[in-house]
């Protein structure tokens, strides 16, 4: 079922003073900014992208964000451009020209946003809203001319290196082999869903020197008939927490849930219901994040930038190791060879078990987001009210990826030692993110 969200940019009444000029308030309110970041994530659960597809989105989205904002404060923030790979050089805006970098920051978000792969108009009503904003509260023709100019020359240059990280190649290439073969990934129910994007580890790296630069060990080694080793014991730990999940558990299970398309089985009455994907709640961490460090306009575009690139590598680490190991679910196993009719208490995703996504890009995030606004900083995650889940707060961020790794066991869609090898894994790549960028001077 779709939920349906509403959300209106603040409007103020033109004044009969001299100069209005209420726009800079408007737009220079950090808040803005991540409620227009919560209008992509709006857009991206509507259409069903995968958490996958979904770090792309708001990748080149924020990045484009956070080129207006480097060129409006270059004392303060470098740019990107050859930091991140094949990201050419960027026009400068010209001197003299007045230009409002925020308001222009906002259209580059949106016009990247819905550009990478959303239905053209997707995100129109919403940029129609802000350039009315703009008008109606005194922005002036040249300068409301000159943002647009500037941020299409900066939107057109993240385009054009979007259209080369290899998304499109991907599209088309050779389908997943599924091999009935102890061990395997085999599809699982409800929906029995193909592979989710087999290839992604072809995806252009941003920073990393390839997709298997923090290689994992390899997974246990599948024995389900020696009931004293190492496999058999972690598919038994996952049978019993499943089986003897406490209401603290299941809450933490349905909290880092964020599967963005739930399939849904009653008889013959199948229906889907949608929430946030694993980037799509980091998001509104990020969100959270800078409203409780009272960050400014581009202290926050900086860690929205900067933790969808470690997200976005944090995927392609991830998903190089699944199509590795191409290792069988939890439930697949179980099912198998020691109860037909055990469930697990989150619906499984439809790719291998190891390594875990979310627990990889949590960590990932938490390092990108502690680099920005310290380790220690308290805040509560709010992100899940608007699917009926109560909030739950955390002492660090990475206190946060922690307890994802706990989540995603209890959801039983993990064995537990996947969990603890992608959060080192994903705090590898976030580390490596944030020490071979230079973004704040």
């Amino acid at each position: 079922m779709n939920k349906i969200f509403l959300f209106c940019i603040p409007v103020f009444l033109w004044c009969s003073c001299k100069e209005n000029k209420s726009y800079e308030a408007i737009f220079n309110d950090p808040i803005l900014y991540s409620k227009t970041v919560h209008e992509l994530n709006k857009v991206v659960m509507g259409n069903n992208f995968t958490p996958i597809v979904a770090s792309r989105n708001y990748l080149y989205a924020n990045v484009a964000a956070y080129e207006v904002m480097a060129a409006g404060y270059p004392t303060k923030y470098k740019s990107l451009a050859t930091q991140l790979h094949g990201l050419n050089p960027i026009a400068k805006p010209v001197a003299g020209k007045k230009i409002n970098y925020e308001f222009a920051s906002l259209l580059s978000f949106c016009k990247l946003g819905e550009a990478v792969t959303f239905p053209e108009g997707s995100m129109s009503d919403y940029v129609d809203n802000l350039k009315k904003t703009a008008k109606d509260n005194g922005m002036s023709s040249d300068m409301f001319n000159n943002s647009i100019e500037y941020s299409d020359t900066v939107s057109a240059a993240i385009l054009r290196w979007s259209k080369k990280d290899n998304y499109a190649q991907t599209r088309s290439a050779e389908r997943y082999t599924v091999n009935d073969i102890e061990g395997r990934w085999v599809p699982t129910p409800p929906a029995y869903s193909s592979a989710m994007e087999p290839h992604w580890s072809k995806i252009r790296t941003l920073v990393m020197d390839s997709c298997n630069q923090f290689e994992v060990p390899p997974p246990i080694p599948f024995n389900i008939k020696d009931t004293t080793g190492a496999f058999y014991k972690q598919v038994m730990a996952s049978k019993f927490a499943i089986e003897n999940l406490t209401a603290e558990q299941k809450h933490m299970a349905d909290f880092w849930d964020d599967n963005p398309f739930k399939l849904n089985v009653s008889g013959h009455l199948m229906y889907g219901t949608k929430k946030f994907s694993p980037p799509g709640h980091w998001m509104s961490v990020i969100g959270i994040a800078s409203k409780t460090a009272k960050a400014d306009y581009p202290t926050t575009v900086y860690a929205f930038a900067k933790t969808s690139i470690a997200l976005f590598e944090a995927f392609i680490q991830c998903w190089d190791a699944k199509y590795k190991y191409n290792t069988a679910r939890p439930e697949t196993v179980i099912n198998k060879y020691l109860d037909a009719d055990w469930q697990p208490y989150l619906q499984t995703p439809p790719f291998p078990e190891y390594t875990c996504g979310h627990s990889t890009c949590s960590s990932a995030a938490a390092e990108a987001l502690t680099s920005v606004y310290g380790d220690n900083f308290h805040y509560k995650d709010t992100s899940e009210l608007e699917f009926g889940i109560a909030s739950r707060s955390f002492k660090s961020f990475r206190a946060a990826a922690e307890e994802n790794n706990w989540a995603r066991f209890y959801g039983g869609i993990h064995f537990h030692n996947s969990c603890i090898v992608s959060t080192e894994a994903g705090k590898k790549v976030g580390s490596y993110v944030v020490s071979s960028l230079k973004m704040k001077l």
